[in-house]
């Protein structure tokens, strides 16, 4: 099972997935250029180097630990990385042995900005940081592909989603329960 199909059969009644997105592929731009000083290096140790099997072996034994540590882990981390909308909540997943997640309801969220640096915006991809209703700190999702566009689709998720309370009592788009409020008017909170 992918790591995104982890979230689309964990929905909730009701819920359907509105963006499932992958951290940009600049993130594997520095393995790739680690992947091709290191081809360069062995092709050029092997041949300047004596064809000692000796050196030959250590050669590629290095080789294959730098290859896991700066190629390997940065892709495998870049594969499990994702962050997936719904018109109920914002899931991240990440990663690679122990999975590590965290779900903001869209009617907590107080606040979405991005974050663009030159090489981003040249990219089209950027810093998505959500400001939540809770004590802990929100979320921030890096390198997200198109987070203008993701920006824009997850404002217009919160306002279509608003149910004009600020009271927080119940999550919108469920029925309240108790009394219902009066024409105009507000619904009473229930008593504690």
């Amino acid at each position: 099972m992918t790591p995104m199909g982890q979230i689309h059969k964990n929905l909730a009644e009701g819920e359907t997935v509105v963006m499932t997105l992958r951290t940009h592929v600049k993130a594997l731009f520095a393995p790739f250029l680690v992947l091709l000083l290191l081809v360069a290096a062995v092709v050029a140790l092997v041949v300047l180097a004596p064809p000692d099997p000796i050196v030959l072996w250590i050669v590629v034994g290095v080789a294959g630990l730098a290859a896991i540590i700066w190629i390997v882990v940065p892709h495998l981390r870049w594969m499990t990385t994702t962050y997936v909308v719904t018109n109920k909540r914002i899931a991240m997943r990440s990663g690679i042995i122990t999975r590590v997640g965290r779900d903001i309801p869209l009617y907590r969220i107080n606040d979405v900005n991005s974050e663009r640096d030159l090489i981003d915006r040249m990219l089209g991809c950027g810093t998505l940081v959500i400001s939540d209703a809770t004590e802990k700190a929100g979320m921030t999702l890096y390198d997200v592909p198109r987070v203008e566009e993701v920006r824009t689709r997850l404002h217009n998720l919160l306002f279509s989603a608003d149910d004009g309370s600020d009271d927080g009592e119940w999550p919108p788009n469920e029925p309240p329960r108790g009394p219902q409020a009066p024409r105009g008017g507000r619904i009473p909170r229930r008593p504690a």
